[in-house]
């Protein structure tokens, strides 16, 4: 797993003014570890926003404005509905000793998969999986090798091979399945007969010449 090294200031900024953090390029954030209190952090937004968007887990070295180091994973991120842009950042600390459950992504490597060479299409169905195990055991993702997998197969949780950290997800659950085409229905067009018309209507109460000439005799 990969270690980055993540500056934070230590705040006192509570309420309305957390607002003038955001906008100096700032977002407030808080770290936490079992048995101490929480330290209200800010962290400028360009470094939180690679973490964020990043594929892989990484260790973070949380390097504090008062020179103290923590060590911790993300553990949330709230964004704004409006901007998506993240607005708050929870940062779990971590002990050697200690399990910890987290979330680590999904990601299909190998070729194509031969069923979507035949024509399938490849549903990627559970993107993250929650694990449990110890911080030195932490994968920075799980590995999915769909290259041989063919139309109408797919992959469970119970199919994964891992070591050092186990899945606490529900061993049926789909990961990844390769689905047949889809089959468009033609539609039957049915051409016109030659010869044949349509009957023409009288409208209701129309009179024929006939009749408008027996009228004007009487």
């Amino acid at each position: 797993m990969a270690e980055v090294t993540l500056h934070a200031e230590i705040r006192e900024l509570k309420g309305k003014k957390v607002g003038g953090l955001r906008r100096e390029g700032k977002i407030p954030g808080v770290f936490y570890i079992h048995g101490e209190d929480n330290i209200t952090i800010a962290i400028p937004e360009k470094s939180l926003s690679k973490l964020v968007h990043s594929k892989e887990i990484s260790m973070i070295n949380l390097t504090l404005s008062n020179g103290i180091e923590k060590k911790c994973i993300l553990r949330d991120v709230q964004f704004d509905p409006v901007s998506d842009k993240p607005i708050h950042a929870d940062f779990q600390g971590i002990k050697a000793d200690e399990k910890l459950t987290i979330e680590v992504p999904v990601i299909i490597i190998g070729g194509t998969s031969q069923g979507v060479r035949d024509g399938g299409m490849l549903q990627h169905i559970i993107h993250k999986l929650k694990i449990s195990c110890l911080p030195k055991d932490i994968p920075s993702h799980v590995e999915i090798n769909a290259e041989n997998l063919l139309i109408n197969q797919s992959i469970h949780v119970k199919d994964l091979l891992v070591e050092n950290f186990t899945i606490l997800e529900n061993e049926n659950s789909t990961v990844l399945a390769i689905l047949p085409p889809l089959v468009e229905k033609a539609v039957e067009v049915v051409a016109p007969v030659e010869g044949i018309t349509e009957p023409e209507v009288v409208g209701k109460g129309k009179k024929t010449a006939e009749e408008e000439g027996e009228e004007k005799l009487e």
